[in-house]
């Protein structure tokens, strides 16, 4: 059953209007009035509908019914000094597939700036996630300095995967599943020694992924995966602290 994203408002309606995004995806797909459609609202809400109208630029469908879906016990941000050039598009679109349940772009000593993507960073994401059939929307931050970010952190469990770390992840990672995790990368050519110190003094341990040096679009997908096999949905739940 095709899925389409659509407000939180809007699914509450016994009839739900599809419009934007979700009618584009409704077009290229060639549904037509009668054919059914999974509709979800980012939040965990779903709903199994029929369409029952279809305009030039809305359509209508009728709830057949409602229920809700639960992800991984394992909430996973990811702060990344942004890369150079489509990168971390890239980034976004593997995070959600992996289960990343927010993204923090951060301006870094070494990130290369750009114009406001934010729109399209967006429509990734949610791209992203009706491909994978992840009923939660991960939401996304806006572009921000580092120390901003830094600043802002509440996890628990904090892991800054820096290059001149010195202690390998797996002797940091808790028994039980931390009540939330934050990963920190930087762009390519790493964090500076100096932005190193502020995050280790923010919480963060920075920690050592082995002899070889991954790229900054690898080094946060490895331990993502490493984590949600560890205490999330890749491997048995475990229980939260």
């Amino acid at each position: 059953m095709h899925r389409l994203f659509v407000a939180p408002e809007a699914l509450q309606q016994p009839i739900v209007v599809i419009s934007d995004e979700a009618f584009h995806h409704l077009s290229v797909l060639r549904l037509r009035i009668g054919d059914e459609v999974l509709l979800l609202d980012g939040c965990g809400h779903l709903a199994r509908a029929i369409l029952r109208q279809l305009s030039r630029s809305t359509a209508q469908a009728e709830v057949l019914e409602r229920w809700e879906e639960r992800e991984s016990l394992l909430p996973l941000r990811l702060i990344q000094g942004l890369p150079k050039g489509e990168k971390f598009e890239w980034l976004l679109e593997k995070g959600v597939e992996l289960g990343v349940s927010a993204f923090t772009p951060v301006i870094t000593a070494r990130s290369q700036l750009r114009g406001d993507k934010s729109a399209r960073w967006q429509r990734i994401i949610q791209e992203a996630a009706r491909q994978s059939r992840r009923p939660l929307l991960p939401t996304l931050e806006g572009l921000q300095p580092l120390a901003a970010a830094l600043s802002a952190t509440t996890e628990t469990l904090r892991l800054m995967l820096w290059e001149e770390g010195s202690t390998p992840l797996n002797s940091v990672l808790p028994p039980k599943g931390p009540a939330s995790c934050v990963l920190l990368v930087g762009p390519e050519g790493g964090f500076s020694a100096a932005e190193a110190d502020v995050a280790v003094m923010a919480g963060f341990i920075p920690v050592s992924l082995g002899k070889r040096i991954l790229r900054t679009e690898t080094a946060g997908m490895a331990v993502t995966a490493v984590l949600q096999n560890r205490y999330g949905d890749f491997g048995t739940f475990c229980p939260v602290d």
